[in-house]
């Protein structure tokens, strides 16, 4: 289990900032996460990697000389908000644009895309390459749709690499792609792995067993088994991968790079036993092994696991491979030490807030309200979304919905207490929440929210219908942006029917506050039947079948929220 810490929703904060008093030599800190402290040249393509704390040594150990020039590091087991990644690319960026990389996740793929254009709108050139190593969470008819794990390693470094001989983005980036299509991952857990503060693990594996084909995040796995020998593990491992071999590529005489990943509390000693077989089967199938690694790349916390990736090579891509690397938690080679950069954080935050009319300075009030009505919302029931999010998500939904809403809530305030109207108060309440939360749950709210107050405006008072097609612009927004449709097990289960019913109650002239009652009570009776959907989409997706019978964490908070409001609408009716 995780034992130390403080407050459980400071802890990746308080771990960032831990994390570079220790390797000043090496990173530093800006607005989103870390950027190398040491000088980068003019007209090098910056790679910037990232995800959610939890994983170290990735995101943020891999930050150095011959490796990542910045990482993005989000909150537990979250993906950095797009602000985040938005910062620390335009802090790491020399002038011959940015390269994204991330292992491939709803939530990651949502913020760097957003980041991404951002970047492209302000004229710097960014591309991106996810990584989809794990060949247990797709098919390989839809790889696409794999998750990224240890097999992060393997892509970094051989963009990282390009990057430094001075390859352009485009080069960067097929070096990039080749690499991920060159890797494969398969890894099996003894443990589930607890989050600071929780009472107890993501999930739970029978005394004996062992989770076959699971995620980083506790993502359920493809079947269970007794614990084997060591070196039935091995024979295991070896088997998944080498049933999968890259197109193209002839097992006998192919060169390999073995990675074999601890997931947080596996001893290295068990480790080399395990491999001492892999080694063995690797060789007896005539694969030449090049430089092994066995060690911690991409860990769970205090998940008691192992992973094994292969990285097959070619010529080009292994003398990418022999590039120097010098990051916080990876050293490969000699490298010549740079000098410390006297860089500063390249984003500057203005706060200007133009006052509201009257009116809408009353209305303001009101957003206020909603947002101390989400936050005790959100606070009384934070446990339980964390608790259905680790059957059917990856149990960090009542955390960032925490962060999310505090945030929001915070910047409310501020923007109400400095004469804003309605619509700035929930726009920045927006971008602090989708700032805060990180993951998917904050890119989406961050939607919902400002388009709910591009229809307030700064000036009088909207009225019923207004406000439902700000919902509807929200409702529209959140699939474009996940791609997610009504029973596809997410949020847009209960937010369309929610949308849906207000639009038609404030179209047939009720008030705003009997409209959002029908609609608060369609989304909650939506929720509640997404307990019978096989998931689609998100990180629930690999659950499968296991997440029959638990209710969607999104789509539960979000009719949470809606009935919370609405009482306080009807509260407020007079």
């Amino acid at each position: 289990m995780t034992r130390l810490w403080n407050d459980p929703e400071d802890f990746a904060d308080e771990m960032i900032d831990g994390f570079v008093a220790a390797n000043a030599r090496s990173v530093r800190r800006v607005t989103g996460g870390v950027v190398r402290s040491t000088v980068v040249p003019d007209g090098q393509v910056a790679v910037v990697i990232g995800g959610g704390s939890g994983h170290y040594p990735a995101f943020g150990g891999m930050v150095g000389q011959g490796l990542a020039h910045g990482a993005a590091m989000g909150n537990l087991f979250a993906s950095p908000s797009a602000q985040q990644i938005h910062a620390v690319a335009k802090t790491a960026d020399r002038g011959a644009g940015v390269f994204f990389s991330y292992g491939n996740y709803a939530g990651d793929v949502l913020n760097f895309d957003a980041a991404q254009e951002r970047l492209r709108a302000e004229g710097i050139e960014a591309a991106t390459v996810a990584v989809t190593d794990d060949i247990s969470s797709a098919s390989i008819a839809e790889k696409h749709k794999r998750r990224g794990i240890a097999g992060d390693l393997t892509v970094f470094r051989s963009a990282a690499a390009a990057a430094e001989r001075g390859d352009d983005l485009a080069a960067v980036t097929r070096i990039a792609a080749k690499a991920n299509e060159r890797t494969r991952s398969f890894g099996v857990a003894f443990t589930g792995c607890t989050m600071p503060g929780a009472p107890a693990p993501l999930f739970t594996v029978p005394a004996g067993r062992m989770a076959v084909g699971l995620g980083i995040h506790g993502e359920q796995g493809i079947d269970e088994t007794d614990i084997p020998t060591a070196d039935e593990l091995a024979e295991l491992l070896v088997e998944k991968l080498l049933a999968e071999v890259p197109d193209g590529i002839e097992v006998a005489g192919a060169r390999v790079i073995p990675i074999l990943n601890g997931l947080g509390s596996l001893k290295y000693e068990e480790m080399f036993v395990v491999y001492r077989r892999i080694a063995q089967l690797l060789a007896d199938a005539g694969i030449e092994i090049v430089d092994p690694h066995v060690g911690e790349y991409c860990t769970s916390f205090d998940m008691a696991g192992t992973s094994l990736t292969l990285f097959w090579l070619d010529d080009e891509l292994e003398q990418l491979w022999d590039t120097p690397v010098d990051a916080p938690a990876y050293r490969r080679g000699s490298v010549v030490t740079a000098d410390r950069s006297e860089t500063v954080d390249a984003i500057a935050i203005e706060d200007v807030i133009a006052p509201g009319d009257a009116e809408s300075q009353k209305v303001a009030q009101t957003v206020r309200a909603a947002l101390q009505t989400i936050v005790d919302t959100i606070d009384e029931h934070a446990d339980e979304l964390g608790r259905i999010d680790a059957i059917a998500g990856d149990g960090d939904h009542g955390i960032g919905m925490r962060r999310g809403s505090h945030a929001a809530l915070a910047a409310g305030i501020h923007a109400v207490e400095a004469g804003a109207g309605a619509r700035t108060t929930l726009a920045r309440a927006a971008d602090a929440w989708s700032d805060k939360a990180g993951g998917t749950s904050g890119v989406l709210w961050g939607v919902i929210l400002n388009a709910v107050a591009g229809r307030l405006g700064d000036a009088g008072r909207p009225d019923a219908q207004a406000v439902a097609s700000g919902i509807a612009d929200g409702a529209r927004g959140v699939q474009n942006y996940g791609k997610a449709v009504v029973g596809d097990k997410t949020m847009v289960d209960a937010l369309v029917p929610f949308s849906s019913e207000l639009t038609t109650a404030a179209d047939g002239g009720a008030s705003l506050a009997d409209a959002w009652a029908t609609a608060a009570d369609a989304a909650t009776r939506a929720a509640a039947a997404t307990a019978d959907l096989l998931p689609r989409m998100g990180r629930a997706r690999s659950h499968g079948e296991h997440a029959i019978g638990t209710p969607d964490p999104g789509a539960i908070s979000l009719a949470l929220i809606a009935t919370a409001i609405g009482e306080l609408l009807a509260a407020s009716k007079n």
